[in-house]
């Protein structure tokens, strides 16, 4: 039986079963003891047994015989004996066994006079002495009778089980419903459909089915989302790459034309390959940090040593511009992470800060311990960047302003490895435009990063 459904529904339909037949047996056993007493309580009561001696007295066995035909079903649901000497009914119909072993109880000696009562049975004296005894047992017992609906026991039966066949369906239903719907997604997500959902209908329901439900279609969400990313990211990719390809073929192309002058054309194919190599490490890098093993390689370092080492790299730069980095404050931690891929996080956001500072301006960055673990502000006094593109900087490729980045050698993939180092260490990266003018990203480390 590999139905879970079925499984389910005839687990509800047993049970209920089992319910009304344990109450339907209850009840009769119950019933059947209070009967057997009652039939020992009218038992003692002699008003049937004086009829049958007054009919013996006045007419003898035969009389006897045809009032026993007569008044055997006159008791209602007892049944009427009359047992002669023989231990035997004189209609000659078998004995039931509780009418057998009472009438085993008695003395047989004949007692004197016409009619003597028994605790055990009444018996009434023939003219020839011959003793018989007068027994009233219940019929044959019946579920049906002991429950008292002798006219509708059946159908009341019948709708018991209808309903109980009914309700186990629906439970079975219920329970089964969004599994199956689960499976159809799940068959749906292995043959590429991400549009495929599966929580509509359940949305009043707060069981474990439904909330697993929701949390199918956050997977396809999410599932929908890499995918998009990856073909964004390829095209990107490609769009990129093309470009550098190109000047390299007119680069080619001058250099074969004569007359050629091959060192300056050489130069300019060294710059593009350099900037193709440059390009393919960081989409390696960046692909590395969607893998599961980004951070395979854990070690415990300094976190303000590796800030200092890329502020004095970063003064290097910028002094071709004036542009100072002023450091204030330190964390005075250890984390516990890949250095070489927080330094590039950290080297990325602090380059471009001084890349887009104007001259003669400072470039800031703070560094504090912070509730939630360690954070590093970093803030430039450039233009800014409009609104609507903060939160699309730290995706890969994306450039707020192209032929401005391109002219300052950038190739909008930095601030998209720094989110994901950020990410795969359990923090986050932000950026807002800073009170007063100027660009402000913050970084956060949470506080499991810090080495213990």
């Amino acid at each position: 039986m590999h139905s879970l459904f079925l499984r389910i529904f005839l687990l509800f339909l047993l049970a209920m079963t089992l319910i009304v037949g344990s109450s339907i047996a209850t009840t009769f056993t119950i019933a059947s003891r209070d009967r057997d007493a009652e039939s020992q309580e009218l038992q003692r009561r002699p008003s049937v047994a004086i009829q049958a001696s007054e009919v013996l007295a006045g007419g003898g066995i035969g009389a006897l015989k045809s009032w026993l035909v007569g008044n055997r079903n006159a008791p209602g649901d007892r049944e009427l004996f009359v047992v002669g000497p023989n231990g035997k009914d004189i209609l000659g119909r078998a004995l039931p066994e509780s009418a057998a072993r009472r009438f085993a109880l008695l003395g047989r000696d004949p007692l004197p006079g016409n009619f003597r009562p028994s605790r055990v049975a009444p018996q009434i004296v023939a003219a020839d002495g011959a003793v018989y005894t007068v027994l009233l047992t219940p019929r044959r017992p019946s579920i049906f009778g002991a429950l008292s609906l002798p006219a509708i026991s059946v159908t009341i039966l019948i709708i018991a089980l209808v309903v109980s066949a009914l309700t186990s369906w629906w439970l079975a239903e219920h329970l089964t419903a969004p599994i199956r719907r689960i499976q159809e997604g799940a068959r749906a997500l292995a043959s590429e459909n991400l549009d495929v959902r599966v929580s509509a209908g359940l949305e009043g329901r707060k069981d474990e089915l439904a909330v697993l439900a929701r949390d199918f279609d956050a997977m396809a969400d999410q599932l929908r989302a890499n995918r998009s990313a990856t073909t964004q990211l390829l095209r990107d990719i490609s769009h990129e790459l093309r470009s550098p390809l190109a000047r390299m073929r007119v680069a080619l192309g001058l250099a074969r034309q004569p007359p050629a002058d091959f060192a300056r054309q050489l130069d300019r194919l060294e710059r593009e390959v350099e900037r193709l190599d440059a390009m393919i490490s960081q989409v390696l890098k960046l692909a590395r940090l969607h893998g599961t093993d980004a951070l395979q390689a854990r070690e415990p370092f300094e976190l303000d040593e590796v800030i200092e080492e890329v502020v004095r790299d970063a003064n290097f730069e910028g002094a071709m511009k004036n542009c100072r980095i002023n450091l204030q404050g330190a964390t005075n931690e250890a984390v516990l992470g890949n250095r070489e891929l927080l330094r590039s996080a950290i080297e990325n956001v602090l380059r471009n800060a001084v890349r887009y500072s104007p001259n003669d301006t400072p470039v800031e960055v703070l560094v504090a311990r912070a509730r939630s673990g360690l954070e590093i502000l970093i803030r430039d006094h450039g233009p800014g960047v409009p609104p609507a593109d903060l939160e699309r900087i730290f995706e890969p490729f994306y450039r707020v302003a192209e032929s401005r980045d391109r002219d300052s050698g950038g190739e909008g993939i930095g601030l998209a490895i720094t989110s994901q180092v950020m990410k795969a260490h359990g923090g986050w990266a932000k950026a807002v435009n800073a009170q007063g003018g100027g660009f402000e990203v913050r970084l956060s480390l949470p506080e499991a990063a810090i080495a213990v």
